[in-house]
């Protein structure tokens, strides 16, 4: 029985993270944004989108 491997990153707010060797990819927390055969790719592609902010399940009037 092997251990699964994760190797996992940021940039501009999003996960970049490959798991066994498999293929990169770009995420939030609930999308997948995009797969990539290397970790370059997945980096440039994280660094085009605009800065992800997760935002709080709580919200605010504002008047």
């Amino acid at each position: 029985m092997s251990v699964p491997m994760l190797n996992r990153m940021h940039m501009n707010g999003y996960d970049v993270l490959s798991v066994n060797n498999g293929p990169w990819r770009v995420c939030t927390k609930g999308d997948r944004l995009g797969s990539f055969g290397s970790r370059e790719e997945a980096l440039a592609f994280a660094a085009a989108l605009p800065g992800y902010r997760a935002r709080s399940g709580r919200q605010v009037n504002r008047q």
